[in-house]
């Protein structure tokens, strides 16, 4: 990794408006990452936003990229999004493979028949996620999408819906079967949990990885 993408990450040279035009003359993984916005408004929101990375056109081609990477050649039947900001990155991924989307949604919304998983968020507050019923069927793979995993209870809980209902968190053989994606998985108990029993692919370089860690 090069000293200025570490410098733009670290150093938090975040700029109040976004140059949508500019591309590095170089594009290692992870350059996008300095087009983050950091939180201005407390404790209550999450440390980081990477939905700004997503308004520039070639960041997100690239993000999406570095999150499919590791699974070329895997066979994925399916992408399924974790309610709200995983369907972007999700339904991005699941038209790169040209396969069908599954958006893992907050309770009360969908209008079928659906079932239900409670869990944990990263803030401590304790809610609940649903799936439809008919859309995984047993033995379907899923690549499971989501912009973030900090303390693991929102993906769990998406694994669990999955595997419930007779899906494979897995495009790979085992015994590391492959699944999921997200942004950053930070070096959390729920995250080293998903490491150690899922394929994962994320855009953070390692060098960078302790400073994510620390919401730095």
């Amino acid at each position: 990794i090069s000293p200025q993408l570490h410098a733009q990450c670290s150093q938090r040279r975040w700029s109040p408006r976004m140059d949508l035009c500019h591309v590095p003359t170089t594009r290692e993984k992870g350059w996008y990452l300095a087009l983050m916005a950091p939180n201005v408004k407390g404790r209550n929101y999450a440390w980081l936003d990477p939905s700004r990375l997503y308004c520039h056109p070639q960041g997100l081609q690239d993000c999406v990229g570095d999150l499919l990477q590791p699974f070329q050649g895997d066979p994925i039947d399916m992408v399924a999004g974790i309610d709200a900001m995983g369907f972007i990155l999700g339904a991005a991924a699941a038209a790169v493979l040209r396969k069908g989307f599954l958006a893992i949604r907050k309770a009360g919304h969908l209008c079928v028949q659906t079932l239900a998983q409670p869990y944990t968020d990263y803030s401590g507050r304790e809610k609940v996620m649903e799936v439809r019923t008919d859309a995984i069927s047993p033995g379907l793979r899923i690549l499971l999408v989501d912009q973030w995993v900090e303390t693991g209870g929102t993906m769990r809980a998406a694994i669990q819906l999955v595997e419930r209902l007779g899906g494979v968190v897995a495009a790979s053989p085992r015994p590391r079967p492959a699944g999921v994606a997200a942004i950053c998985i930070e070096d959390s108990e729920g995250g080293r949990w998903i490491r150690e029993r899922y394929k994962c692919a994320h855009c953070v370089p390692p060098i960078l990885q302790p400073r994510f860690d620390r919401h730095q």
